[in-house]
C-alpha cells in the first residue's frame, strides 16, 4: 500500500504542477515566444545579407544609383522590420533568459550564409584548415541553443500594467537598478573624463542599456499583446514610463556601439557585446521577473552550461572571420629607378591631415586650383648698374 500511495503522491504532485503551468499557458507561450525569437534571428541575418549583397553589386558596376534606389537593398530592408518585429512580439511569450540567448543564431546563420556563397574554391584541407573553428563553433553554439531552450525557465505571466508596477517597486529590482546607474555612471566617468576607450569599457556601458532595454521591452510588448487581446493597458502612466526608457535606451546603446564600431574590430565587438548583453539580459530577467524562482538546480545548472557552449561557438566563429587589412597610401622613402614606391609597410612619411597640399599624401585634389606663386618672371638686363643685393634674383609682389 504504501508504494502505490507514494506513487499517487508523486502523481498528484506532477499534475498539480502541470495544472498549474497550464493554466498560465506556459508552455505554449514558451514555445511561440522561442519559435518567434529563432525566425526572427534568422530573418534579419538573411536581411543583412542580402543588403550587403546589393552594396558589393552596386560597387561593382558603373551604376550611379544610390543603395536605397535599389530592390534589393529595400527586400533586405523590408525582411529586418519583419525580422525585429518577431523579436519584439518574442519578448511577450517567453522569459528573457530564453529570448536574448537566441541572438547567437543570428551569428550562426550569417556564418553559414558566408560558407555557402563562398566563392573562393579550395581544397577540403585547406578549408578545413580555414574554417574548422567555425564548424567548431556552429556545432557549439546549435548544441547550447538545445540546452538552455531545453532546460531554460518555465515561469511566465501576463504582463499587465499592475504586475509590471509590482516589480518595478520590489526592494530586488530597486537595488538591482542603483547598483546598474552606479555602475553606469562610474564606467562613464572613465569614458569620458579619463579617456579610457578600451572595448570592455564601452560593451559594458552597451550591455548595461540594453538591460534595461529587454526589460523595458518585455513589459511594453507584453502590454501591447494584452490589448489588441481585448485588455486595454496603454492607458496606464507605466506604459509610457516604460516606452520611452525603451526609446532612450535603444538610441544610447547606438551610439556607443558606433563609437565602438570605429575603435576596434567588428568581429571582435560581435562576439564580446554578444555575451556581455546576454549574461546582463539574463540577470536583468531573473531580478526583475523571477524568471528563475521556481527553477530547480539541475535545470538552472544545463541552462549556464548551454549559455556558455553558446559563448564559446560564437566566439569561435567571429574569431575564425578575415580581417581586412587597411592600405596606408603614403608615399615610402624606398626609392626604385628614382621612383617613390607605395605600400603600407616600410618607413613613411605621415602626411599633414590639416592641409590640402601636404607632402606624402595621395590626396585627390582635382577640384581644388593648384596653388601658384606670384613670381615676376622678368630678369634684369646684363651689366645694369643694380646695387641691390638680391642681384640677379627675381622680384617678389609684395602682398
Amino acid at each position: 500500500m504504501r508504494p502505490l500511495v507514494s506513487k499517487d503522491g508523486v502523481f498528484l504532485s506532477a499534475n498539480k504542477m502541470d495544472i498549474s503551468r497550464a493554466d498560465g499557458g506556459s508552455y505554449t507561450d514558451n514555445l511561440i515566444g522561442t519559435l518567434l525569437a529563432l525566425f526572427g534571428n534568422v530573418l534579419v541575418s538573411i536581411a543583412l545579407s542580402i543588403q550587403k549583397y546589393s552594396h558589393v553589386t552596386l560597387a561593382g558596376t558603373k551604376d550611379l544609383r544610390v543603395f536605397y534606389r535599389t530592390k534589393t537593398w529595400w527586400c533586405g530592408f523590408v525582411l529586418t522590420c519583419l525580422g525585429e518585429g518577431a523579436n519584439f512580439v518574442s519578448y511577450a511569450f517567453a522569459p528573457l533568459a530564453l529570448v536574448a540567448p537566441l541572438n547567437a543564431v543570428s551569428v550562426l546563420t550569417s556564418s553559414i550564409l558566408g560558407l555557402i556563397f563562398l566563392r573562393e574554391k579550395s581544397k577540403p584541407k585547406d578549408f578545413a584548415k580555414r574554417y574548422g573553428l567555425s564548424f567548431l563553433g556552429c556545432i557549439l553554439t546549435i548544441g547550447g541553443t538545445y540546452l538552455f531552450v531545453a532546460f531554460g525557465p518555465n515561469s511566465h505571466e501576463k504582463l499587465k500594467a499592475e504586475n509590471v508596477v509590482k516589480h518595478f517597486v520590489g526592494w530586488p529590482v530597486l537595488l538591482y537598478l542603483l547598483l546598474e546607474i552606479i555602475t553606469f555612471c562610474l564606467l562613464l566617468y572613465f569614458y569620458k573624463q579619463r579617456s579610457a576607450n578600451y572595448l570592455v569599457i564601452i560593451l559594458t556601458l552597451v550591455a548595461l542599456l540594453g538591460s534595461v532595454t529587454v526589460i523595458t521591452v518585455k513589459a511594453v510588448s507584453g502590454m501591447l499583446i494584452l490589448t489588441i487581446e481585448g485588455n486595454m493597458q496603454l492607458d496606464y502612466p507605466i506604459f509610457s514610463v516604460m516606452f520611452v526608457c525603451m526609446v532612450a535606451s535603444v538610441v544610447f546603446q547606438a551610439r556607443f556601439l558606433s563609437q565602438a564600431c570605429k575603435l576596434y574590430d567588428s568581429s571582435l565587438i560581435a562576439s564580446v557585446n554578444y555575451i556581455l548583453s546576454t549574461v546582463f539580459a539574463v540577470v536583468a530577467g531573473a531580478v526583475f521577473y523571477l524568471e528563475f524562482k521556481n527553477e530547480d538546480v539541475l535545470h538552472i545548472c544545463m541552462f549556464l552550461l548551454g549559455s556558455a557552449f553558446c559563448f564559446l561557438g560564437v566566439y569561435l566563429i567571429t574569431k575564425s572571420r578575415k580581417r581586412p587589412k587597411t592600405f596606408e597610401p603614403y608615399v615610402t622613402m624606398d626609392m626604385v629607378n628614382g621612383i617613390p614606391t607605395i605600400h603600407d609597410k616600410g618607413l613613411v612619411v605621415q602626411p599633414d591631415s590639416n592641409s590640402a597640399f601636404s607632402y606624402g599624401a595621395l590626396v585627390n585634389n582635382d577640384g581644388v586650383a593648384p596653388a601658384t606663386l606670384p613670381v615676376n618672371l622678368e630678369q634684369p638686363p646684363v651689366g645694369s648698374g643694380c646695387t641691390d643685393t638680391s642681384y640677379g634674383l627675381p622680384d617678389l609682389k609684395k602682398d
